[in-house]
């Protein structure tokens, strides 16, 4: 790398480093599709909105499941709505180590292959062969936001949290989700954001 390419790649990391970038923890949660939220919950039942979450268009619903695998299970896991076209379930390692479940590490809706579990409702109960996932860690940005930083939907980050708090802690491979439907955010699990000692509405660097 020539000269003038190098002071320009090192100009750009020290923008995008003075940006903050809002932390949202993820709690174990669940995405449905419409068929299995009737059979859990029932067939005139629809998705009752308890509050909207950053995300547009995403909110979290009153109605809780429980996910059962081989050596346990996980009461009120919580539906994050609306529909999906494949029944979803985000849990993080701690989560998925105590029911006995050996989720892959995947980007939301790739489900293909991932674990399976018996998920129960008030009405009723289904069996997912897939879908059973740990979210890979992401960063969510509006096309101008990205554009702004000069980042790709898919380009891969690395993200320092928890500075101050004597936990500092940078997070690799967390991947750049660019969309109009999108508000700027990086998503932890519960485990990553102990292991940081990070809280909703701390700020992230990249670095």
């Amino acid at each position: 790398m020539d000269a003038a390419k190098l002071a320009q790649e090192i100009a750009k990391r020290m923008d995008r480093s003075k940006t903050p970038i809002p932390v949202g923890i993820s709690n174990r949660h669940c995405h449905l599709t419409e068929e299995h939220f009737k059979i859990l919950f029932g067939a005139s039942a629809e998705p009752k909105k308890i509050k909207d979450i950053k995300q547009p268009g995403f909110w979290a619903a009153d109605e809780v499941i429980e996910v059962k695998g081989p050596k346990g299970s996980i009461k009120k896991v919580r539906l994050v709505a609306p529909y999906r076209a494949n029944t979803q379930i985000e849990l993080a390692w701690t989560d998925a180590h105590a029911i006995g479940v050996k989720p892959p590490v995947r980007e939301s809706g790739d489900v293909k292959g991932s674990a399976g579990a018996l998920l129960i409702g008030p009405a009723g109960q289904v069996e997912i062969k897939e879908g059973v996932i740990i979210a890979l860690r992401h960063v969510h940005f509006a096309p101008a936001e990205a554009a702004a930083l000069g980042i790709k939907s898919g380009e891969m980050l690395r993200l320092r949290c928890g500075t101050g708090g004597g936990r500092s802690t940078v997070f690799e491979d967390c991947i750049a989700r660019v969309s109009d439907k999108y508000s700027l955010e990086l998503h932890l699990d519960t485990d990553e954001s102990y292991a940081a000692g990070v809280k909703n509405g701390d700020n992230a660097y990249i670095v």
